[in-house]
């Protein structure tokens, strides 16, 4: 028997790692820019074009390479960072395995021009698909000049599986902003196609953040210090009045590098407690410096996993000092009592002798029980108030509601139950709209019942010439929003204005909200845009997960945005009209048993359960 297992070539084996390391474009960015902020660099550009399927180039004004360096640097695992394996637990550059352009160029076509600055003359390289191509000396400013076009050329399943340009954008801009927010003192700029997006100049950290997500940030920021043996933290936490429902800014850095770390934001979320509702989270920018030799970052192909030893004492520490800062910089506003009109309430002044106690007085002749002493007695002739009425006999159409029809919380429910259910309702807790059926009782959440009408009529607007109708506000407001919030807004334009908002592009990521859908009275107009963006963007992240179990649109989640703001509240009373105008528009909806995202809507006890909670207690 032959032989089976052979060494497989270096161009396979380079593609094989750059699909752990390379996933997407903004994984060339992320791997690109970090190399530059290792080299120094004080000025970092990056120009993209069609959100990096056609060419990213980062242009940087850090230390260069040599020749010898240059060609030697898209070799698998050469690094400059590490020299032994003990140097994994001593980092203090962003980089350290020496895969990152031997993937890239491994998947991609490669040109970098790069010099150092005792050197007269620079070098030109070219590579593709792990083949160098041509490399001759060049005339180029110092620092590197990283040009890569066709990604995922020689891979076309990778490449047919990227995302849409928008989406793809907004990850780039997500991988950059995370680098950005690190290095407040480098210049970071952003062109995509021609246009800038970001020009980040050197500042604090504080305007660092303002740069990037906007001006309302600066004003909500409380700062965080501590310097303890253990670690130091810094940064910026919200108050709490600035949390948002999902999709919160919620950032942890650690030595520099961006960290996912849920047990950690466990921890802010507990300072927090009883200060957010339920479902809100606040934004938070913490910074850790802590021994490398007490972290490990060699854990995950991105970076973004990093194991601690002292996680558990590191969870108390964040938890005290976020609730340090909430308590210290949070003012509690004054209570301004009205005293108009207020009662003239005597100071008690013990050197009086005059005060005397109060005296109650009480007749000790009344008798309860004496008729006589009754002042509160039914008329003689109170017969002749109800003369004229006849009994009325029981409703013998009420009985034929609860027939033999199986129900439960899994039946479907058919068109026969809108003619078969009783004319009166019931609203329980504010919640839950009761009435009677055939077959037992129907319970309807009242919120998603609403919410499902509301659905299918903006889905029914927005698929007709001219969509819904529009209500200019009064002043209109200015909202300014973040490179990747402007580019899902500018994807989902037409949809919106199509649906009755009139959004107007100012220039610079600002947007002047004139008008919002009608009917949608005392919703705060800035709050339900920037919800729009929030569920655009989880819709985005969401498309193709395995584990998303309802496939929405992006049109779709627009409509059941729309549709949760404008929904009845919970604990709003309604009168039997207007829950039986409920019920009517539920039953003519295509799916009356659950909201778009699969929530359920109503359930049926049936009459023989009923009979049997009355049958077991007798």
């Amino acid at each position: 028997m032959s032989d089976i297992i052979h060494l497989l070539p270096d161009s396979v084996a380079n593609q094989i790692a750059a699909g752990e390391v390379i996933q997407r474009p903004a994984s060339v960015i992320k791997e690109l820019v970090e190399n530059a902020v290792d080299a120094g660099a004080h000025t970092i550009n990056v120009i993209v074009v069609d959100a990096g399927r056609t060419s990213i180039q980062v242009i940087d004004d850090g230390c260069g390479m040599s020749s010898t360096d240059a060609r030697l640097a898209f070799e698998r695992h050469a690094t400059s960072k590490i020299k032994q394996a003990d140097d994994l637990f001593d980092l203090h550059t962003m980089g350290f395995r020496g895969e990152a352009l031997a993937s890239i160029a491994a998947v991609a076509q490669v040109e970098l021009q790069t010099r150092m600055a005792a050197d007269e003359i620079g070098t030109q390289l070219s590579i593709a698909g792990s083949k160098v191509l041509d490399q001759q000396p060049v005339a180029c400013p110092v620092g590197c000049n990283f040009r890569v076009e066709n990604l995922f050329y020689n891979v076309p399943a990778r490449r047919k599986f990227l995302k849409s340009n928008a989406t793809e954008l907004n990850n780039i801009l997500t991988a950059y902003e995370r680098i950005a927010l690190v290095y407040p003192d480098i210049h970071f700029t952003f062109h995509h196609n021609g246009a800038e997006l970001l020009n980040l100049k050197p500042g604090s950290l504080r305007q660092r953040i303002t740069d990037v997500f906007g001006k309302q940030y600066g004003q909500d920021l409380l700062p965080v210090e501590a310097d303890t043996v253990m670690c130091r933290v810094t940064g910026f936490v919200s108050k709490p009045e600035a949390a948002r429902k999902k999709g919160g800014n919620d950032y942890f850095f650690v030595n520099g590098r961006y960290m996912k770390h849920p047990y950690f934001h466990k921890a802010v979320m507990t300072a927090y407690e009883r200060l957010v509702p339920e479902g809100l989270q606040p934004p938070y920018f913490l910074y850790f410096e802590i021994k490398p030799s007490d972290i490990d970052v060699n854990i995950h192909p991105t970076k973004t996993e990093i194991k601690f030893e002292n996680e558990q004492a590191i969870w108390q520490l964040l938890v005290a000092v976020v609730r340090d800062a909430i308590g210290k910089f949070c003012e509690i506003p004054s209570i301004d009592f009205d005293t108009v009109d207020k009662p003239d309430i005597p100071v008690f002044d013990p050197s009086h002798d005059h005060i005397q106690a109060p005296k109650v007085t009480y007749n000790p002749s009344y008798n309860p029980f004496d008729h006589a002493s009754s002042s509160h007695r039914a008329p003689s002739s109170w017969e002749t108030l109800y003369e004229g009425l006849t009994p009325t006999a029981p409703d013998a159409t009420e009985t034929s509601l609860f027939g033999e029809e199986q129900g439960g919380g899994g039946t479907v429910v058919t068109s026969r139950l809108l003619s078969d259910k009783s004319p009166a309702h019931y609203q329980y807790k504010g919640q839950y709209i009761m009435t009677a059926v055939k077959s037992g009782l129907m319970v309807i959440d009242q919120h998603r019942a609403d919410i499902r009408i509301l659905f299918e009529r903006y889905a029914s607007a927005g698929s007709t010439e001219g969509g819904g109708s529009s209500q200019r506000l009064l002043f209109p407001e200015t909202m300014q929003l973040s490179p990747s919030d402007s580019v899902i807004m500018e994807q989902i334009l037409p949809e919106l204005s199509n649906l009755g908002f009139d959004l107007s592009p100012l220039g610079g990521g600002t947007f002047a909200v004139n008008g919002i859908p009608a009917g949608m009275d005392g919703v705060d107009p800035l709050s339900l845009v920037q919800q729009i963006l929030v569920d655009v963007a989880e819709h985005d992240a969401m498309a193709g997960a395995a584990s998303q179990t309802i496939d929405l649109s992006v049109s779709q989640s627009l409509h059941l945005s729309l549709a949760r703001a404008a929904a009845i509240p919970y604990g709003q009373v309604l009168s039997n009209e207007e829950m039986e105008s409920i019920v009517n528009s539920l039953f003519s909806c295509s799916n009356v048993n659950y909201t778009p995202d699969g929530k359920p809507i109503l359930v049926i006890l049936p009459q023989a359960d009923i009979d049997g909670l009355f049958d077991a207690k007798r």
